[in-house]
């Protein structure tokens, strides 16, 4: 059965062997670490070892850095039409591959197949959209304001870009940041978590497969204080995308600042989930389940908080339970799982001590509250009811699949508890009333709101949070515009 499924079966199963790299790859090489030091990667399901990734260090780190350096100056000079055909051959080989990416992903990561499949849709609509963007880097005017002169606005490209991604979304944060760098000109050189960085160099393979030049694209394998540390402080690198934890970009923003680099950081989430009484319940509950149990609730943009409206918090409540008592968890591989593994021990533990803290503050376990049955890193689907504003969990993102539910009475106080978070990436609100869409969407501190709905994210659209939730936008033409620098030159037109 799949459910037994060793990590070796499951890597016999690659109809293309070749997309499974245990080796950094730099300057167009595939390179092990130089004192042949390795780390161990385990499949979240089953603890079983994956394989064992190089582990590069201080050294080899600037090495890739140096390599795309001297990439860059070719890789500008280019035609945006020719960087497009890179981009977007580069877009074909993962489509053509996606069946092994997902597979993969899966293995590495935890989450469903299904779910998994979706991503590389996902990571290969970034190369698509950034294929035809980057011949449209320069759409920019100015209108002179001196009397003989003429005003001109280039966008040009910063240089070498260092991409730190995260675990949760092993492809698609790969592609979201390295498609808009290189459409823009820059070279890149990719740092994956140390938890999946299989994904990341399956996606090198392909890179190389579509012709992008030695040194253009890079990834190095290693642990992240060593190499993100010395991408981050590197003079020669011009640029720093990184998502992950707000704590841990707050770290990233400071080393950045020593050089004065341009930074995007795209950070934590602790989005409410807001429902009027007015709202489509049956399609609000449909929304929360996808809001919050996504990728097993390991999402930035997770629903964390949901206010319920207290003339249907009761009717809300059961609809909701009776959904997340019927989610099936379980190995990633079998059919109809919709809840994987969570990806370590700490995340685990805190989604434990979320749950004894709320409780212990007076909410009610209406599901679930405690570790699975399978054992390992599985928890189970959990919603809690009655939880006050002074628990953990109404501060803290929990990055699990524990849903805290919470009634309210009135638009201005839901709004007040809403915002009250240093953090701003996503809000969701359910209701039926024009009016209160417009205060409500207007009034709420959040980069991006979705109405009567759960997905909102796609390469057209500007991706990202304020407050303590980020800076710059990822996506869209904004993603791209991140990796250049605006040059003025005023012409005597004499």
């Amino acid at each position: 059965m799949l459910a037994q499924m060793t990590a070796r079966s499951a890597l016999d199963g690659l109809s293309d062997p070749r997309l499974f790299r245990e080796l950094a790859y730099v300057d167009g090489r595939w390179c092990a670490a130089r004192d042949g030091a390795t780390f161990d990667v385990a499949d979240p399901a089953t603890g079983r070892p994956i394989g064992a990734v190089a582990r590069l260090g201080a050294a080899e780190t600037r090495g890739a850095v140096g390599a795309a350096a001297d990439a860059f100056p070719a890789w500008r000079a280019r035609l945006p039409q020719e960087r497009a055909e890179r981009l977007r051959a580069w877009y074909e080989a993962i489509i053509a591959a996606r069946e092994d990416l997902a597979r993969i992903m899966t293995l590495e990561q935890g989450k469903p197949l299904a779910e998994a499949r979706g991503e590389i849709d996902y990571a290969a609509s970034f190369v698509a959209w950034y294929a035809e963007e980057a011949k449209r880097v320069n759409v920019e005017s100015v209108t002179g304001h001196l009397p003989g002169a003429d005003a001109v606005i280039r966008r040009e490209p910063l240089g070498v870009a260092a991409l730190i991604t995260p675990w949760n979304f092993p492809s698609a944060m790969v592609t979201r940041k390295a498609a808009a760098a290189l459409a823009a000109g820059c070279t890149v050189v990719v740092h994956p978590s140390a938890e999946t960085p299989y994904s990341a160099l399956a996606l090198a393979e392909l890179a190389e497969r579509a012709g992008l030049p030695h040194g253009v694209f890079n990834v190095v394998t290693g642990e992240p204080a060593t190499v993100a540390g010395t991408l981050c402080r590197e003079p020669r690198v011009r640029a720093v995308s990184f998502t992950g934890s707000t704590e841990i970009g707050r770290l990233v923003a400071g080393q950045c600042a020593e050089t004065v680099k341009v930074t995007v950081l795209e950070l934590g989430g602790h989005a409410p989930f807001i429902v009027f009484p007015d709202a489509d319940l049956e399609r609000a509950v449909d929304c929360a389940v996808s809001a919050k149990f996504a990728t097993s609730g390991q999402d930035c943009l997770a629903a964390n908080r949901f206010y319920v409206h207290r003339e249907v918090y009761d009717a809300f409540a059961a609809r909701f339970v009776a959904r997340i008592k019927a989610l099936r968890v379980g190995n990633g591989f079998e059919d109809g799982v919709e809840i994987g593994p969570l990806m370590n021990e700490r995340a685990v533990a805190k989604s434990e001590r979320h749950v004894a803290d709320a409780v212990a503050q007076g909410a009610r376990i209406v599901a679930g509250g405690r570790r699975h049955p399978r054992g390992g890193l599985f928890f189970e689907p959990t919603l809690l009811a009655d939880v006050p504003d002074t628990a953990a969990i109404m501060h803290e993102e929990t990055f699990g699949p524990v849903a805290p539910l919470t009634p309210f009475d009135d638009e201005s106080e839901v709004l007040r508890r809403a915002n009250d978070t240093e953090y701003g990436l996503v809000a969701y609100l359910h209701t039926r009333d024009h009016g209160r869409i417009g205060r409500m969407t207007a009034a709420l501190e959040y980069g991006m709101v979705a109405v009567n709905r759960t997905k909102i994210t796609g390469a057209p659209i500007p991706f990202g949070g304020v407050k303590q939730s980020g800076l710059g936008r990822e996506g869209s033409r904004h993603g791209l515009e991140a990796f250049t620098a605006i040059k003025y030159l005023c012409l005597d037109a004499a």
